[in-house]
């Protein structure tokens, strides 16, 4: 879960701009959370505490 998190950060500036190089930076300026880590952390809760 820990991956798909930072790897949503990581390429969260590119999310609408798809690129297909390999060779960005892995802390850019722009990063940031988007609502995927979100709810993933919100369904893993609710699969846990139901």
């Amino acid at each position: 879960m820990l991956g798909a998190i930072v790897g949503d950060i990581v390429g969260s500036p590119y999310e609408f701009h798809n690129i297909k190089r390999t060779d960005f930076p892995f802390l850019a300026k722009y990063n940031r959370f988007t609502d995927d880590p979100v709810m993933t952390l919100a369904n893993a809760y609710n699969a846990m505490y139901k």
